[in-house]
């Protein structure tokens, strides 16, 4: 079963939040946040060359020019290839674990795998940011030599910032496949 819904960020962009039940206990969400806008880029890339005819006619030195249409190409490759992430995913599987995926605009995928035994919880956090308090989804990792301690915080979805009515979708459903897990656990 899969199904979409539309949310939106802490600077209020438009986030789409894509549920897919595989099982009772495995489950993926991904957040997908707004393509890069041409008109950005368009104006971004103006600008830049903008400036760098106004400093080829003050100087009359083309590499001036030259320059500048290398640095907007590098930029937006960098931008595209490190920065830009376009889709966000958590697959949570009951006996195995959690996956993160991070999609890039450049097509590039990044992916971290945490085994379910390394799991303690996982929770919703608070934190400052730019003076607003934001909320951010967090799996909390067990100590491997005290069982009961804290080792890391592990932040989800930190490229999209949705706000807390999409965290507690998420974190609703994570906390079931937990307490399955967990249930199961203790009884064998």
């Amino acid at each position: 079963m899969e199904d979409k819904k539309s949310f939106s960020d802490i600077c209020g962009g438009r986030l789409a939040l894509r549920r897919r039940y595989y099982s009772p206990y495995c489950r993926e969400f991904g957040l997908s946040s707004a393509r890069l806008s041409l008109w950005s880029l368009t104006a971004v890339t103006c600008a830049v060359w903008l400036a760098a005819y106004g400093l080829f006619s003050l100087c009359e030195n083309s590499m001036i020019l030259s320059a500048a249409i290398f640095i907007t190409i590098l930029g937006l490759l960098g931008y595209l290839h490190f920065v830009k992430i376009d889709q966000e995913t958590l697959l949570i599987i009951d006996s195995l674990g959690i996956q993160m995926t991070s999609s890039y605009a450049s097509g590039k995928e990044s992916t971290t795998f945490i085994e379910m035994d390394k799991v303690k919880d996982i929770i919703i956090n608070e934190a400052i940011y730019m003076q607003k308090v934001i909320y951010y989804l967090c799996i909390l990792l067990k100590d491997p030599g005290k069982p009961h301690e804290i080792s890391q915080v592990v932040p989800v979805f930190q490229s999209a910032k949705p706000r807390l009515d999409c965290l507690i979708e998420v974190y609703r459903s994570c906390q079931e496949i937990l307490a399955h897990q967990k249930a199961t656990s203790t009884s064998l």
